[in-house]
């Protein structure tokens, strides 16, 4: 049992020391999620903010997790990352460059762009599968329960994103098109 799972029956008490706890625990590895998926700052912060609010809310209203509260967590994030995505891609062109590009990039900055434009060209779910998996370090179980699909069904999800980002790491020019 992960310690979020540990705290889990008194977060689903409300109780302030176990919410304490969960927060300080996850909202760094849930800030850097963000922040991978999005590239900014404040951004990911909000991510993290709503993330904790939204539980709080569904706990309040009999939802909630029941087991895998880092995994819930990690799911709401991705939602929040998807839906500002998509708000991002819905603005005319000019003010999405100024949302999504910092006004100096250096060659490590050029580079983590580059590949977070790579993992928005896989599917939601292969997607998700990298980022959990590879820079959050989750396991097989936990991103299953993320994704609330079956273990063998990540191993081919992750399967498929890492032949996908090599297609499109090694393709013509970058090969940067959608990869599905």
């Amino acid at each position: 049992m992960s310690d979020p799972d540990r705290w889990l029956p008194g977060v689903r008490r409300l109780d302030p020391e176990s919410l304490g706890a969960v927060y300080d625990a996850l909202s760094p590895a849930l800030f850097r999620y963000a922040f991978r998926l999005l590239g900014d700052g404040r951004t990911a912060e909000d991510v993290v903010a709503e993330t904790f609010s939204r539980l709080l809310a569904a706990i309040r209203n009999g939802w909630g997790p029941q087991v895998y509260l880092g995994a819930y967590l990690y799911r709401i994030a991705h939602n929040l990352a998807i839906d500002h995505h998509r708000q991002v891609a819905s603005l005319p062109l000019e003010e999405a460059d100024l949302v999504a590009a910092p006004a100096v990039q250096d060659e490590d900055e050029h580079a983590r762009r580059f590949a977070r434009q790579a993992l928005w060209r896989l599917t939601p779910d292969q997607r998700q599968v990298i980022v959990l998996k590879y820079y959050q370090g989750l396991s097989n179980d936990e991103v299953a329960a993320a994704l609330d699909k079956p273990v063998g069904a990540v191993k081919s999800l992750q399967h498929r994103a890492l032949d996908a980002l090599r297609r499109m790491l090694n393709g013509p020019e970058g090969g940067m098109e959608r990869v599905a």
